[in-house]
């Protein structure tokens, strides 16, 4: 049977909403059909971060789906996908999945993931940790999720928060097998 070239990408509350949006505009360039959940917390964080209004965002996606609806084709096993990626993962949403609560379609579709054995990226933003964050990043790790801190590759040497952005965004896609440009590659330090 043959996956489809789709990719769920979820926007949580976290800081960094920008990560979903240049995952979504990147995906379409790269012709991937992408379905997308922004949670309400999502929608408060990227206008207080970005001039994105999440209409514009919602433009972006191939299909988008309501927060609370638990009965999306994305909640079940048979929608078939590459996978999902959630760009940025809060730590609640976080602790959701490592938990197996799915009390939106967020934590739905993720634990949807887990159960079928499909790739899911947590991008998840969070600083400074206590043992709970840590025991829940361990958790959703033994659950078959790969968390995914957005850390700046400073070897790559950024010029902008574009770049980093990017670098980030890049790598993620990596996991999926997805062919982009949107990073410089590491050769190595040489002789």
């Amino acid at each position: 049977m043959s996956v489809p070239k789709r990719i769920i990408v979820a926007i949580t509350g976290a800081s960094g909403t920008v990560y979903g949006v240049r995952l979504l505009e990147t995906l379409k360039t790269l012709d991937v059909e992408t379905h997308l959940v922004m949670s309400d917390s999502a929608k408060i964080t990227m206008a207080a971060e970005t001039d994105y209004t999440p209409a514009f965002v919602e433009s972006l996606a191939t299909e988008k789906h309501a927060y609370k609806n638990v009965g999306a084709s994305i909640a079940s096993g048979s929608f078939l996908s590459l996978g999902m990626i959630v760009a940025p993962c809060s730590v609640n949403t976080m602790s959701e999945i490592a938990w197996g609560t799915t009390r939106n379609l967020i934590s739905r579709a993720a634990d949807v993931m887990l159960k079928e054995r499909r790739r899911l990226v947590l991008l998840f933003r969070e600083t400074p940790l206590h043992a709970g964050h840590i025991k829940s990043m361990a958790q959703v790790t033994e659950n078959g999720a790969i968390v995914m801190p957005p850390v700046p590759a400073l070897y790559a040497k950024p010029q902008s928060v574009d770049d980093i952005i990017n670098h980030t965004v890049g790598r993620a896609l990596d996991l999926y097998g997805l062919e982009h440009n949107l990073i410089t590659r590491w050769n190595g330090l040489g002789k």
